[in-house]
């Protein structure tokens, strides 16, 4: 699985590969000419096409030069703009020279004029002024350099009908790789290649919003530094083995019984969507406990889910002692989810108490939304239930869940972590780039930001995916054979995974607006299908 690394883990891996026997030398080389290979890429044909360069004073620079190197090699008008002076003994330079890029320093262009014109006539620009690392404020002659490049890029006073494209090497400028803050100088990319492993500043806010496409790019580190790092980035390949296996000889009890214990009367598309979404996912069978008098409201839009009709307190609202029906049920299942669409009824939480908190026998669980509020209700309830559980929060279910109002829109992976070391739970907080922390300090991070999946009921539809899944974790198939299944924390992993690959094809069909929840449990089947 693809790491996600802090700037200190990056300098660490770089000086033990250097020990290794692979240098930062050979690292640069090989940044610099996956650069130049991404930038072939955004080109097209590259003879006589005008790429400028734009080279800071650190290793990012270097590298820049290296990719300069090639594309002037390939055929490519390629000038290095050198930020900063950099040393007459430089080996990148030297060898950038030598290959006939053009090199123009900044201090010899004190007014910026042939800056602007080699911008304003650039087919693509790379961005190697600062790179990764921690983020101080841009100023003096690399803050004016960016604000031509912005200028530029804007279209400016030129009235030019095509604006060159930026490609960032390994992040735009004045992104910080830790924290995702932006200095206001940064111009946001085309394409950012991040150089060996993604940093945490790629995949949160407001960092990420200027990335433009993002690729990590292989620059031959050596197999086993980077045992250290606990953060992942999920992939389509980590989906793929994670799979649970779907034997010839199956038949519904392979797959697993989940139950979910959702819907009210103002929620009643709750239910429907996460009890499909379970079954889509691959449960072999699903029930969905819900108040009595709302069966016949939901069963039109799930078919296929068996019902455990719950005792009310009032029409629609599920009573607090539902809880004795629902646990008299549960030792036939494999999986448990509560909350999505409980409503917030008073009998409800107590319900949520009694099921949650009070040492009940439970199977594998997930907890959302209403299930999540209820447990806020409650002081100190994480010392109430020891029990592992994957909980399913969104920013305002964690802020509730925390006593913190609001949650801190940036450091989303920090937040998960702490919250899910301090409760012993897995934690998935969703949002763009979803995150999922484990109690033991391990994460994932989804690849996948879209805003076509904020919308109502996107969120059911996850939890749903995850038992589904959860379901099928250590069945037992005819022969007796044990199926690897999924572990708790995968589960919630490769349902964060499949619901955000499932809205990206959503979003392919449909655009980011006016997708609904019900386009999504369709796709989970395709998404499967694809990567198996």
């Amino acid at each position: 699985m693809t790491k996600i690394v802090t700037a200190a883990q990056m300098q660490a891996i770089e000086a033990r590969s250097e020990r290794a026997g692979v240098s930062t030398d050979t690292l640069m080389e090989r940044a610099g000419l996956a650069v130049a290979r991404v930038a072939r890429r955004m080109a097209g044909p590259l003879t006589g096409v005008p790429i400028v360069v734009l080279v800071g004073p650190g290793n990012n620079g270097a590298d820049g030069l290296v990719a300069a190197r090639h594309l002037r090699r390939w055929g490519a008008r390629t000038t290095a703009y050198l930020c900063r002076d950099r040393p007459a003994s430089d080996p990148k330079l030297a060898a950038a020279t030598d290959a006939g890029v053009a090199i123009v320093a900044v201090s010899d262009d004190p007014r910026l004029a042939r800056l602007r014109a080699l911008l304003g006539s650039a087919h693509l620009v790379i961005d190697a002024v600062l790179g990764a690392g921690r983020l101080r404020p841009i100023g003096g002659v690399i803050e004016d350099t960016l604000a031509e490049l912005a200028r530029t890029v804007s279209g400016g006073a030129s009235g030019r009908l095509r604006h060159p494209q930026v490609l960032a090497l390994d992040l735009p400028s004045g992104v910080d790789s830790d924290s995702a803050n932006v200095d206001p100088a940064t111009v946001a990319a085309d394409v950012t290649v991040a150089l060996g492993y993604p940093k945490r500043g790629h995949l949160d806010f407001p960092g990420a919003a200027y990335l433009g496409r993002m690729e990590v790019a292989d620059i031959g580190i050596p197999d086993g530094l980077d045992d250290d790092v606990r953060v992942s980035l999920l992939t389509e390949s980590w989906a793929r083995t994670a799979l649970p296996p779907r034997p010839l000889e199956s038949h519904k009890g392979t797959f697993g019984r989940a139950m979910a214990v959702v819907g009210s009367r103002d929620f009643l598309g709750a239910a429907s969507l996460a009890g499909v979404a379970a079954a889509r996912a691959g449960a072999g069978l699903v029930t969905i406990a819900i108040p009595e008098s709302l069966v016949s409201s939901v069963a039109p839009s799930a078919i296929e889910p068996t019902f455990l009709p719950l005792p009310e307190s009032g029409r629609g609202v599920v009573a607090d002692d539902a809880v004795d029906a629902i646990l008299d049920a549960l030792p036939a299942y494999s999986a448990l989810l509560i909350g999505c669409g409980l409503g917030q009824a008073t009998e409800t939480a107590r319900m949520v108490e009694r099921m949650l908190l009070s040492g009940a026998d439970l199977p594998p669980t997930v907890v959302d939304a209403d299930g999540l509020n209820a447990l806020a209700r409650f002081e100190r309830w994480e010392g109430r239930w020891a029990d592992d559980a994957i909980l399913t929060p969104h920013p305002g279910e964690m802020a509730r869940l925390t006593a913190q109002m609001p949650m801190p829109a940036a450091n989303r992976l920090d937040t998960a972590l702490d919250a899910a070391a301090r409760w012993g739970k897995t934690v998935v907080l969703k949002g763009a780039h979803t995150v999922v922390a484990n109690a033991d300090g391990s994460a994932y991070v989804s690849p996948f930001a879209n805003p076509a999946l904020a919308t109502a009921g996107t969120g059911d539809v996850l939890s749903g995916a995850i038992l589904g899944l959860l379901a099928q974790a250590g069945t037992i198939g005819q022969g007796g054979l044990l199926s690897q299944g999924v572990s708790l924390r995968h589960a919630a992993a490769l349902g964060v995974y499949l619901h955000g690959a499932a809205g990206e094809s959503a979003r392919g069909r449909l655009g980011d607006a006016g997708m609904i929840a019900t386009d999504l449990p369709a796709e989970l089947p395709a998404v499967i299908s694809g990567l198996r």
